[in-house]
Order: structure tokens, then C-alpha cells, then sequence
């Protein structure tokens, strides 16, 4: 994981960053979740995001990469869901490296 470590040892990042990554792990599942907010917080998580033809955003994070839609409105939750994989599948865990 990339970022400082605060003095608890968790991860330090942006408090609408922590809630967003949080909203994308909450059980139901939110489909209310702003997609600039979602970019923003992968790059602070260290992500490259590359933009590709057909409106879709190639993200790698800790050697794994997904492709996801670039929408411009609230996320559906079938992307929410790659994105919960896709983070899990990084070794993203909100409860553990950025607790609320």
C-alpha cells in the first residue's frame, strides 16, 4: 500500500476518499456513489489510471488490472461490484488499512 501511516498505523487518506471506498464495500450495496470521487480515491490509493478508446479507464493497482466504464453519472452496481473485486483482489481492505 502507498500512503503515510497515522499514529493508530492506519493509512492516512482524504476523509471523502475514506467514506467513498467504505460506501463501495457497505452491504447493500449503494449504487449513489460519484464516479470523479471514485477516481480521485484510486489515484490516492496509487492507482495509474489510463484512459482508453470507447469511454473506459484502464486502472492497475498493486500489479492488477481492470477496465471500467468512464460514466459521468452515479455508478451502477454491477460496476460497483468489479470495483469491490477489483480492490479485494489488490489487497484494499477498508476495515483494516483506512478504518472511518
Amino acid at each position: 500500500m502507498i500512503g503515510f501511516c497515522d499514529e493508530q498505523g492506519a493509512q492516512s487518506m482524504n476523509h471523502k476518499h475514506r467514506t467513498t471506498l467504505h460506501a463501495l464495500f457497505a452491504h447493500p450495496m449503494s449504487s449513489n456513489i460519484d464516479p470523479k470521487i471514485v477516481k480521485s480515491m484510486l489515484d490516492e490509493l496509487g492507482a495509474e489510471i489510463t484512459y482508453t478508446r470507447h469511454n473506459r479507464l484502464l486502472v492497475t493497482l498493486n500489479g492488477f488490472t481492470h477496465g471500467f466504464c468512464d460514466i459521468h453519472h452515479s455508478l451502477p452496481k454491477d460496476e460497483v461490484a468489479a470495483l469491490r473485486k477489483f480492490l479485494t483482489d489488490a489487497g484494499v481492505d477498508p476495515a483494516r488499512d483506512y478504518p472511518l
